[in-house]
């Protein structure tokens, strides 16, 4: 919508408020809600003042006025507000200066478009992710100084088939076989389809949804592709509709990529293509179909692997997923078809159009504007050096001997040693201002600080069966 339609919009629908909803650093949505009578079309250019010292990662306190301003062409209504309320995504500018403030996630996928115009290799990046996550009956959780525990509450968990304190109706998917059974074995059926029609009437396109690998819960929707800050903001709109059906059934849903031991965690593998005036330029008639420039993005989306980490693969938890044997790409290779790569080809259409290809190693957690635009940054990197991939792995990474799988890099193994990589690795996201270094510079002491140390400095409930008695 242009900004007068959405005017007209707000009379037409009743509209009573206005939410305006923004992401932090690290990448959660935050909000503000304002009465309709405060909005007019200026605020479309004007926008409405905020604390930014109280948001993640963002300003000083001696600096913290920070402006909102409404991208009208986000506008819909929000489906879980008792009163009729409009829903808009909003950019963050400062009030002084009227710039575009350089840590707003948003900001830095919009300048990764741009940079990708100037550079003439193409004019669109298009980004399909397929987001996993848990939805669990209840869960419990807490840290201090003489505990530490987490519990999980999931009826369709196999750990309760034993369970006596009522019927016991069974059917609970055993652990890496929660993949496509029909209900009663699948019991999440009805609150995903709410999910995709809640999606759907909110303006995104899904493709499917289905129960995934593990035990107690594990789901996948999947989105059809778009460009990539609308993909983005898409993916924060995924994760608000997700978490919010759950609560009107009761229930909770998590993007956290290893909520359980034993069984498969949630990724988010990630496909992406790129065009120039209408025409794909991944097609080609090299390996698996691939154009030159395809496998020189392949080439740098490897090269850089360890450092996206830091963006794609972005919390301590991340690395409890990115093991190997729970199809965690962890070893950095490419492929068609072979889901144990970090980058697949998938094959299922010969058209053109189709061809594109599959980053398997980010996850859910990661901030949507931040981790494709830094896949980006590393592909066009890769095009822009003719990067080459090496020669393809069509073999089950996991069965390798190791005389072969030495060969083979490997995923950082930790938040620790990604955001080492990053920092040893980050010219390719600096090209055309896209990445700031003042953000680079706050992502690692912002991770490193308020997450990599404070796992760091507290004790492990497994540490306990392991030392107790030395």
């Amino acid at each position: 919508m242009k900004t007068s339609e959405v005017m007209d919009f707000i009379k037409d629908r009743q509209v009573e408020v206005v939410d305006l909803k923004f992401g932090d650093f690290p990448g959660t949505w935050q909000h503000f809600t304002i009465p309709v009578s405060q909005v007019n079309s200026e605020l479309f250019d004007e926008g409405l003042g905020f604390d930014g010292s109280s948001i993640r990662g963002w300003q000083a306190i001696h600096a913290s006025d920070m402006m909102v301003v409404p991208d009208p062409e986000t506008a819909m209504l929000d489906p879980f507000s008792e009163k009729t309320t409009l829903s808009l995504i909003c950019s963050i500018v400062d009030p002084i200066t009227r710039e575009k403030y350089s840590r707003d996630p948003r900001y830095i996928a919009q300048k990764a478009e741009s940079y990708l115009k100037s550079t003439g290799i193409a004019d669109t990046a298009y980004f399909g992710p397929e987001a996993e996550f848990f939805i669990f009956d209840g869960v419990r959780f807490d840290q201090n100084a003489h505990e530490g525990y987490y519990y999980i509450e999931s009826e369709e968990g196999i750990w309760t088939s034993g369970k006596g304190d009522g019927p016991n109706l069974g059917h609970k998917p055993r652990h890496k076989e929660g993949y496509f059974p029909v209900p009663p074995t699948d019991s999440l059926q009805d609150i995903r389809n709410e999910m995709i029609v809640e999606m759907e009437r909110a303006g995104i396109v899904v493709e499917k949804q289905h129960h995934e690998v593990a035990t107690a819960g594990q789901a996948e929707i999947d989105l059809r592709f778009d460009s990539l800050t609308r993909m983005a903001d898409k993916m924060m709109l995924y994760k608000y509709i997700v978490k919010n059906v759950a609560l009107r059934y009761g229930q909770t849903a998590t993007f956290m990529p290893k909520p359980m031991f034993g069984d498969n965690g949630s990724g988010m593998h990630t496909h992406q293509s790129l065009w120039k005036d209408g025409q794909p330029l991944f097609a080609g008639n090299k390996y698996a179909g691939l154009s030159d420039a395809c496998l020189h993005y392949i080439g740098g989306i490897l090269k850089h692997a360890p450092a996206l980490c830091a963006f794609v693969a972005p919390t301590t938890n991340s690395y409890k997923r990115l093991v190997p044997g729970y199809e965690a790409p962890v070893n950095l290779a490419y492929s068609s078809r072979n889901r144990s790569a970090a980058v697949r080809i998938p094959m299922y259409s010969p058209s053109p159009k189709a061809k594109r290809i599959e980053v398997r190693f980010p996850d859910p957690s990661c901030n949507p504007y931040l981790g494709f635009a830094a896949m980006l940054m590393a592909g066009l990197d890769g095009v822009q050096h003719k990067i080459h991939p090496g020669d393809p792995l069509d073999k089950n990474i996991y069965e390798l001997p190791p005389e072969e799988l030495k060969n083979v890099p490997s995923a950082p193994y930790s938040l620790d040693a990604a955001l080492d990589a990053l920092e040893a690795d980050q010219d390719f996201l600096r090209q055309g201002d896209v990445f700031t270094q003042d953000v680079i510079d706050t992502w690692l002491e912002y991770k490193r600080s308020r997450e990599c140390d404070q796992v760091r400095l507290r004790p492990h409930p497994y540490e306990f069966m392991l030392y107790y008695d030395v």
